[in-house]
């Protein structure tokens, strides 16, 4: 079933509106899986593959929505996944209104939020399914994130403030990385081997609780990508709603499979949401202290790897791409503040 997507954006509830009157949505035992996509064909096909084979003791709809991709994306799914709704957007309306889009189409007593690049085993989502059934105060859920050589990667973060963004810009995080003082932010102290109430998680695989989803509401489309799993997890823990990390189950997500074919223009864009989480979240002394961190972070990183490329020719190239990134970012930071990765103000 395919649908042009583009005719829904003007019923998309705003973040607060109820969720279940909006959608009708039956009372069933059901999750549904909504995948966004955006030129990842070459993931596409295995994280598809890997998700309409899980089993267990529920019904399980698909939802996948296409922003506007030009690899052939669109097609993939239409001649090999026949099981899967494909909406297709006619631009790319960002992460989180995508999401928003599949949310809408879904009627899942559970929701699963789950990127293009990300590979589950066959028993994941009866896993994750099971222990939300069991832990009814969850409203927010999170596997173990495996890299795909199968070690175990960061999935988690606390909520950003003034102190451990300037511990970042000073990068005493990385003199210190098991200091929940010095490097709090990414949680590097945390092994990711129990499960655990979090601040924030990272929206590489979400479960969402129906009845949860329909008191947060939407992801906010404010920001366009990233920046909407910070302000989304804050929202779930305002609403009274456990936040938590679940290593009872993992799955690998590869990385980077959309942001790879902009990387710098990614980055920007990375800035700009959490300067948008920062406006929305914060009184504004706060957000420019933040803000002044962020020109500490780009002003260090540039003169440092600048350094690096003079002096060691065996990085030359990662220093190289480091000091063009820093340079866009204290450019826009500068005074571009309106352009999105779109191109659109």
């Amino acid at each position: 079933m395919e649908i042009q997507a583009e005719h829904f954006l003007s019923l998309i509830p705003s973040p607060t509106g109820n969720l279940h009157a909006m959608t009708k949505v039956p009372a069933q035992k059901c999750l549904s899986v909504v995948v966004v996509t955006w030129n990842a064909k070459k993931y596409v096909r295995e994280c598809l593959g890997s998700l309409v084979q899980q089993t267990g003791d529920f019904s399980i709809e698909y939802i996948v929505v296409d922003n506007a991709s030009t690899d052939g994306t669109c097609d993939l799914v239409r001649s090999e996944f026949s099981q899967v709704k494909l909406i297709c957007n006619k631009r790319n309306l960002g992460f989180a209104a995508a999401n928003n889009i599949g949310i809408r189409e879904a009627h899942g007593d559970y929701l699963c939020l789950i990127n293009s690049d990300v590979v589950a085993p066959q028993d994941c989502l009866d896993r994750v399914f099971r222990y939300m059934q069991e832990n009814p105060a969850i409203g927010l859920l999170g596997p173990q994130m495996l890299g795909p050589e199968g070690t175990v990667r960061r999935s988690t973060m606390r909520f950003p403030t003034v102190w451990n963004s300037f511990s970042r810009a000073l990068a005493v995080g990385s003199a210190f990385r098991r200091s929940k003082l010095w490097g709090g932010v990414r949680m590097r102290d945390f092994a990711y081997d129990q499960a655990m109430d979090v601040d924030v998680l990272n929206g590489w695989f979400w479960v969402v609780r129906r009845e949860a989803l329909d008191q947060v509401g939407l992801l906010d489309e404010r920001f366009f990508i990233y920046g909407e799993d910070i302000d989304w997890s804050r929202r779930f823990h305002l609403g009274g709603w456990r936040v938590v990390f679940y290593p009872g189950t993992s799955a690998i997500h590869y990385g980077g499979a959309s942001s790879a074919n902009a990387p710098i223009r990614f980055y920007i864009e990375m800035q700009r949401a959490n300067i948008q989480y920062w406006e929305k979240h914060s009184n504004p002394p706060a957000k420019y202290v933040y803000l002044a961190s962020c020109w500490l972070h780009h002003i260090l990183r540039l003169l440092g790897y600048a350094t690096l490329y003079g002096f060691w020719a065996a990085r030359r190239d990662e220093a190289a791409y480091k000091v063009k990134r820093s340079v866009a970012a204290m450019f826009w930071l500068g005074g571009r503040r309106n352009m999105r990765l779109d191109g659109t103000p």
